[in-house]
């Protein structure tokens, strides 16, 4: 039903005109839609619970949503209720459409909220409604028994009553505080006054560490061409194709090319490394020496 070109007004006086149906003249339309998808049947059937959808809509107003855009997924619920209702259950179209044009609604509402995701789950969807009211009731209690509850107090009781954990009550918290604003608005009322994303922590490698990681790096390397150097062409052969490659050649194609098998190349890998070890540890020793 495109609702493009209405106000919410015009639409709210179209849908008060529309006829109320009774219970025998709902089944025969849901049956007509159903067994014979007749479409006037349907048009029919959503066109007279239209003022269901539009008051249903406004109960979401205070979430900031277009009253508009409201009633345009409050329809699409109902069209979804009206196409998987089942006449033979013998319950009525209002009590089923009911939970479609409100999911409808919410799923629309949090989409809408923040451009951070505001809930996966239907416990975060439950939280997301229902924090405000569950903490004016908690609160009220309180009150009323004499007693003044903290923050973390409060969190608690909340988490308790809406089966959720902590951590999603102060979530919700932080979400339901305030609405998305720009990184790149100042932080005073001044035109050049810093952004807030100059306020961001610098993930990116510091200045001091990339020094001591490239000072670092030189050494190992020079260490490493040393060690390198304390091998025989041939060893040296064998550990360039085994670690320096991007693909390492296996033991059995290096066996091929030289002329030797399978165990004896890894035989003289293993030696190799040893002997770079050995040349390894004793630079590693000089290095303590000289800086003791």
């Amino acid at each position: 039903m495109a609702l493009d070109g209405y106000t919410d007004q015009s639409m709210s006086r179209q849908a008060m005109k529309a006829e109320l149906l009774d219970a025998e003249t709902e089944l025969r339309l849901a049956f007509a839609w159903r067994d014979q998808r007749d479409e006037q049947a349907l048009h029919r059937l959503i066109t007279a619970y239209m003022r269901l959808a539009i008051s249903m809509a406004s109960k979401f107003r205070r979430y900031g949503a277009p009253m508009n855009d409201l009633i345009q997924e409050a329809s699409l619920g109902l069209m979804k209720a009206a196409d998987k209702f089942d006449p033979d259950r013998g319950v009525r179209f209002s009590t089923y459409a009911v939970w479609w044009i409100k999911a409808s609604i919410q799923d629309y509402v949090m989409r809408n909220w923040s451009m951070v995701r505001t809930g996966s789950t239907s416990s975060q969807k439950a939280l997301f409604f229902n924090l405000r009211r569950v903490q004016a009731k908690l609160e009220r209690e309180a009150s009323q028994r004499g007693e003044s509850l903290d923050g973390h107090q409060l969190r608690q009781m909340v988490a308790a009553e809406v089966g959720v954990s902590i951590a999603d009550v102060e979530m919700m918290e932080g979400r339901l505080s305030g609405s998305d604003f720009s990184l790149n608005a100042t932080q005073s009322s001044d035109d050049d006054g810093r952004e807030w994303i100059d306020a961001l922590e610098d993930d990116g490698v510091q200045a001091a560490e990339a020094v001591e990681g490239a000072h670092d790096a030189a050494h190992l390397r020079t260490w490493l061409i040393r060690a390198m150097q304390a091998l025989n062409a041939r060893e040296r052969f064998i550990v360039t194709e085994r670690k320096l490659r991007e693909e390492p050649r296996t033991l059995e194609s290096l066996g091929e090319e030289l002329g030797l098998s399978k165990e004896r190349v890894r035989q003289l890998e293993a030696a190799a490394f040893a002997k770079m070890r050995r040349s390894l540890e004793n630079q590693s020793r000089e290095v303590h020496h000289f800086l003791a």
